[in-house]
């Protein structure tokens, strides 16, 4: 096998096969990328056996010749090494060279590498094939029905389900929901699936996925059995499900509010950002106290002192009312709804609330309270 290609091309694919590579391995052979020469490109594909991700160095891009080779074939060279020369390289085209299935030559004219590698054959199997019913999507939906969900699921493996996104296409509707227990983040796009389906896909692998495909159009999204597939351009991913059946969430939200506060989301991230200071917390505490002349942040420590801060802009209708709540969970749920200003309804004091945004309702975020000083 030996090729010339586009360094920047090479690098660019390397790093998206990357995603998928363990910084340390549990099997070693997963520390490597698979390169396989076909006729279709330089076809790089990187695993950690829950994840798995194919990329291709296409032999032309716009009309212009990104690689070209002779002598079909495939190798297993150690991905952060592969990718670190590759990266240092300062000529635009690298040779690479592939000598007796364990040198892999890499060349500008300039500088050369002589990386060792392993034959393909030791590789794992890995099907990367769409099977299953399959519906397209457009990117930038794709990527706002994760990034609006998917960061209220748990981080903790206690309870495995919770780290799933779940995503049900009722055949009108496609809904994303994620949630920690103490937290609940729901996404809702129309769509038309002509396969009704219900899976949970891992949250946090989807949210690092869903950006390999920026500047795609579309991206295909395959769901079976164990498994959900996506490919968009030169590249398809595969990851596990997670088992297991998600909880039942629709009846959580509440329809009914008492409260409502209608606030400049960054005038609300400031003030909590900066009373948060004093909390000195893995979880900050603040504590809103609304009424319909006055709105204002606090927080409190034994240990630190006190901080509160009041809102300038706002409108509130209700009875007076205090609550408290994690501000991370509230500056997350803020970000997620990438709007200018945002609606806090509430029932009572120690009841879950909802975020949301007052110009699009196919969001909602659910936050519970905390109790404190």
């Amino acid at each position: 096998m030996r090729l010339t290609v586009n360094k920047n091309q090479l690098l660019k694919t390397l790093t998206i096969a990357g995603h998928a590579v363990p910084s340390k391995a549990l099997v070693p052979i997963l520390s490597n990328v698979k390169l396989e020469f076909t006729e279709k490109g330089l076809e790089i594909t990187g695993s950690n056996s829950k994840i798995s991700i194919k990329s291709i160095v296409p032999n032309m891009v716009d009309g212009k010749d990104i690689l070209h080779g002779s002598g079909y074939g495939a190798i297993l060279i150690d991905a952060r090494v592969l990718t670190e020369a590759v990266r240092e390289i300062d000529g635009e085209t690298i040779c690479l060279d592939v000598i007796d299935d364990c040198i892999a030559k890499i060349d500008d004219g300039k500088s050369t590498f002589r990386i060792n590698c392993l034959k393909a054959e030791e590789y794992p199997d890995i099907d990367l094939e769409i099977a299953g019913p399959s519906f397209e999507i457009a990117t930038e939906e794709l990527i706002d029905l994760v990034e609006q969900s998917a960061f209220a699921a748990s981080t903790k493996d206690q309870r495995p389900i919770l780290t799933a996104l779940n995503i049900d296409a009722d055949g009108t509707n496609l809904t994303a929901t994620a949630t920690d227990s103490a937290r609940l983040a729901r996404k809702t796009i129309p769509m038309a699936v002509a396969s009704p389906f219900r899976c949970n896909a891992p949250a946090r692998t989807l949210s690092e996925i869903v950006k390999l495909f920026e500047g795609e159009k579309t991206v295909v999204v395959s769901v079976e059995e164990s498994k959900i597939t996506l490919k968009a351009g030169y590249t398809i991913v595969s990851s596990r499900l997670v088992a297991g059946d998600y909880p039942v969430t629709k009846a959580i939200i509440p329809q009914m509010f008492n409260y409502h506060l209608e606030i400049n989301a960054q005038e609300l991230l400031s003030a909590m950002r900066r009373v948060s200071i004093l909390s000195g917390e893995k979880e900050p505490v603040v504590k809103l106290t609304m009424s319909e002349d006055e709105v204002e942040v606090s927080s409190k420590s034994d240990l630190n002192g006190s901080a509160n801060e009041r809102i300038a802009t706002f409108q509130f209708s209700g009875e007076p009312l205090e609550i408290s709540f994690n501000s991370l969970f509230v500056a997350d749920a803020i970000k997620a709804l990438k709007a200018e200003d945002v609606t806090i309804c509430f029932q009572a004091e120690m009841k879950p609330f909802v975020v949301k945004n007052p110009k699009d309702d196919s969001v909602v975020e659910l936050i519970t309270p905390m109790r404190t000083y």
